[in-house]
């Protein structure tokens, strides 16, 4: 049954941003999809970005996996104290995406708050099922914390973040840090987790009515099922999924670090993350919410949008509270 369309809900300054969006046609196979998302172009970097060192490392994967290609930013100067750091999961829908896709924004990001930047390379599903990716953003964490001395960095100040998928990665490498902590007593602590547009739960378009307005914009249902099925190697929104593969089906989400949400009100993903922010909440951990109307799924690619300004400024604001607090 076709739904009538919600494009006159879009906010009017992202509908060129919208037209401006590649179909994402999987039925022809992963590797177009992932060939074509590779050939964008690289924007030149002003003068202010370039000054930004990025270095390319390999760091020792986890239980014999290979080894992490990680990309490492630093920004210019000499640091007076231990510097913040931030992990930085891409996104991809866990299917696609590179750590070199956002490129600019980490090293905005690292220049803006005078931090050390990791993203992180992770394996991609299909051809590596949960949880290879989370050992491997677990890994770069582990890193950044054992050489936090060499590197300058405060250990007591180690965000994390991601977009979409990595979101929803960012989600999972908390709660997989918690869990570590209360086994064992040791392995590295997370001050605050940035999570945009997070994918965080399998039965979302897999289980129930589909949402009325939500979804119909760059990742729908029909994607949503696929990345998912693809990370957990079986149908999502079964009973038969366990519960630690997906951050919404933890059920003890408490002890983790403060979180920043946020999400377009038209994006697939607006009820799971209202979900995830309440039950945080119910949970006594620090978490602020952000819905901008009218947005959809990866409306900053619009940065000139007033709504795109306005998520980066909150954005922006909350990672300067987390590290001045950390």
């Amino acid at each position: 049954m076709n739904r009538p369309s919600t494009r006159h809900l879009v906010a009017p300054e992202l509908l060129p941003a919208l037209d401006f969006f590649p179909s994402l046609d999987i039925s022809g196979g992963i590797e177009t999809v992932r060939n074509f998302s590779s050939q964008a172009a690289a924007m030149p970097l002003p003068p202010e970005l370039e000054a930004v060192t990025c270095e390319e490392r390999f760091i020792p994967g986890l239980n014999d996996a290979p080894d992490v290609r990680v990309l490492h930013y630093t920004p210019p100067g000499e640091a007076q104290s231990p510097r913040p750091a931030m992990i930085e999961i891409h996104g991809g829908g866990y299917i696609l995406g590179t750590a070199d896709m956002s490129d600019p924004a980490n090293r905005a990001m690292a220049l803006e708050h005078s931090c050390t930047l990791v993203s992180v390379d992770y394996r991609l599903a299909p051809e590596t099922r949960w949880p290879g990716a989370l050992e491997d953003c677990y890994a770069a964490l582990c890193w950044l914390d054992d050489n936090a001395d060499t590197l300058g960095i405060d250990r007591a100040r180690i965000a994390i973040s991601g977009g979409s998928a990595g979101g929803g990665h960012a989600a999972a490498l908390a709660i997989h840090a918690r869990n570590v902590n209360r086994e064992t007593g040791g392995g590295p602590k997370v001050c605050f987790q940035l999570i945009d547009f997070p994918m965080l739960d399998d039965r979302t378009a897999s289980v129930g009515d589909p949402h009325p307005v939500c979804g119909e914009f760059v990742w729908t249902p029909e994607h949503n099922r696929f990345g998912w099925e693809a990370l957990l190697g079986m149908a999502p929104g079964g009973e038969d999924v366990p519960a630690a593969m997906v951050p919404a089906r933890v059920e003890d989400l408490s002890d983790l670090p403060p979180a920043f949400i946020s999400i377009g009100a038209l994006d697939l993903f607006l009820d799971e993350s209202l979900e995830y922010t309440r039950r945080l909440a119910h949970a006594g951990v620090p978490v602020e919410l952000h819905v901008i109307p009218g947005g959809f799924h990866g409306f900053g690619l619009a940065a000139d949008a007033p709504q795109s300004r306005q998520a980066m400024r909150l954005r922006s604001e909350a990672i300067a509270r987390a590290f001045a607090s950390g």
